[in-house]
């Protein structure tokens, strides 16, 4: 939109705990936090007499903004019943196109085309993460493991890391918040010398900066796993209860990127966003990933 379209202003709506993303983007001209109550941002939104609402979200929230401030809008087509029947009766109608391509279809009346150019983030140079900290051993290339994962069923187990890193023969740097402490630390006790263990103890731009600096990344379904595809890294991602079929694989990332998933689990996917458990109690979507085959691909492409 910054690009194409002449003398335009643009702002940006989202929750306070997201702002890190978005503090560094030079095409937002002034970002609007969502903290608990959504009628405490609606005056001030009002105030700004916009032209035009681009909602990308398309939820409960985003509509009372639209009734709100009662101006012409835009919005994106979630296909929720498509993704429904998908998760639930694995009846696949979903159509063959990125979740990013979809939202510049919701704003292509303005006139906006995709430059296919892919994704963009932007890092605050003083969140920029330094090679030079990091122990001698990691300074001349390391792989990136995201461990993130809101969900428990999409972060793949620790036992299948430790697998992949003693399989790889290559040095290791975890990356994730500190929901994911216990996870980092078991496979760091089981792998020790080979992976240098940075989760929780860095906020989001800095673990995109050494997602940034990595030889290739590692990921879960996860937001870091875009961040990746922003850099135009190689990315080998895990799937487990979600599916690259629901529209949200990484776009446009370096095109040696591989897209892992178990064949032939017949429950999978079993939600669009992730669960905290198994609801089958096998977990055979993470479980049954080939360690080797994952680490073939990660030597092949270091």
């Amino acid at each position: 939109m910054r690009q194409q379209l002449d003398d335009v202003e643009i702002h940006f709506l989202t929750k306070k705990k997201h702002h890190n993303l978005l503090i560094a983007n030079p095409h937002i001209d002034k970002i609007h936090l969502l903290e608990e109550n959504l009628q405490d941002i609606i005056p001030q939104l009002q105030a700004e007499k916009f032209d035009l609402l681009v909602d990308l979200h398309n939820n409960i929230r985003t509509q009372i903004v639209k009734r709100s401030l009662r101006i012409k809008s835009y919005t994106l087509n979630k296909i929720n019943l498509k993704k429904w029947l998908l998760v639930n009766f694995k009846f696949d109608l979903m159509p063959n196109i990125h979740i990013i391509d979809r939202k510049i279809k919701a704003v292509t009346p303005l006139g906006i085309k995709n430059d296919y150019a892919g994704l963009e983030y932007f890092i605050p140079e003083e969140h920029e993460f330094s090679i030079d900290d990091l122990p001698k051993d990691f300074q001349n290339g390391f792989v990136a493991t995201v461990l993130s994962g809101t969900y428990f069923t999409k972060r793949l187990p620790a036992s299948k890391h430790i697998e992949i890193i003693e399989k790889s023969e290559l040095p290791f740097i975890l990356v994730g918040g500190k929901n994911e402490n216990d996870l980092a630390e078991e496979i760091w006790n089981n792998t020790k010398g080979k992976v240098h263990n940075l989760c929780g103890k860095l906020n989001i731009n800095q673990s995109a900066s050494v997602v940034k600096k990595a030889n290739v990344v590692v990921s879960n379904d996860t937001g870091l796993m875009h961040i990746a595809a922003a850099f135009k890294k190689k990315i080998i991602s895990i799937w487990g209860s979600t599916v690259p079929d629901l529209g949200m694989f990484p776009y446009l990332p370096d095109p040696a990127s591989k897209m892992q998933k178990v064949k032939g689990i017949k429950c999978q996917p079993c939600t669009k966003i992730g669960k905290h458990q198994c609801p089958k109690k096998h977990f055979r979507c993470m479980l049954e990933h080939d360690t080797q085959e994952i680490a073939n691909w990660i030597k092949a492409n270091f």
